[in-house]
């Protein structure tokens, strides 16, 4: 059971504006972000989501995750001060308002990797972020890039699959994200990327400097 839910108000904040970023696995995201993190060393950030799951072998509190009871999750989740949050397996997860002005603070543009529901859900916030989709050119494609990570089980890769499927449907909904970038050849994708980001890139740099 996969629930997601968010808070309605969130106030706006002072700093970059945050960047969120969607796509299906195997869209490319992480290829992407390591080539953009690479040429702007020192320009973005991550926030650190919370999680009521126990910490697993190597993981550190506060590098992570903030590793929290569930008490005190849904507490601070009743308070408002959870941009989103989710629950997948049995477990709560989820992003705070305070993780991502930790980011904004240090004159960082905060990156948040966030499911389509989600993106869905922070339109209805004043966060205003630059909403970025990464999809892939087919399923074809999608596919045979899963299939060759050789990390999922068949039932695993048939979930990943149809989850997919909808969210490249949704993605062409108008008005849904700022920049949709199809990633097939990946030096045009990360073009088109940059671009959709160098004005707020440039921002930093300026804040930077002065």
């Amino acid at each position: 059971m996969y629930l997601r839910c968010i808070s309605r108000v969130f106030s706006a904040m002072a700093g970059p504006r945050p960047v969120v970023m969607s796509g299906p696995s195997g869209a490319g995201k992480s290829t992407l972000l390591k080539k953009l993190l690479k040429e702007f060393d020192g320009v973005f950030g991550f926030s650190v989501s919370h999680t009521t799951r126990s910490p697993r072998p190597g993981e550190e509190n506060g590098k992570d995750y903030h590793y929290v009871t569930r008490e005190v999750m849904q507490a601070a989740i009743a308070k408002g001060e959870f941009i989103e949050n989710a629950e997948f397996s049995g477990n709560m997860y989820g992003t705070s308002k305070a993780a991502v002005q930790a980011v904004q603070a240090k004159n960082l543009i905060c990156i948040l990797d966030i499911d389509m529901q989600g993106v869905k859900n922070i339109k209805r916030t004043d966060l205003n972020p630059i909403y970025v989709s990464i999809q892939p050119p087919s399923m074809e494609t999608l596919e045979k890039r899963l299939r060759d990570r050789k990390t999922e089980s068949e039932e695993s890769l048939q979930k990943r699959l149809r989850a997919a499927k909808v969210d490249m449907e949704i993605s062409k909904e108008p008005g849904l994200f700022d920049v949709l970038i199809i990633n097939d050849e990946l030096d045009l994708a990360y073009g088109k990327l940059k671009d959709a980001l160098l004005e707020e890139i440039q921002k930093v740099r300026d804040t930077s400097k002065s």
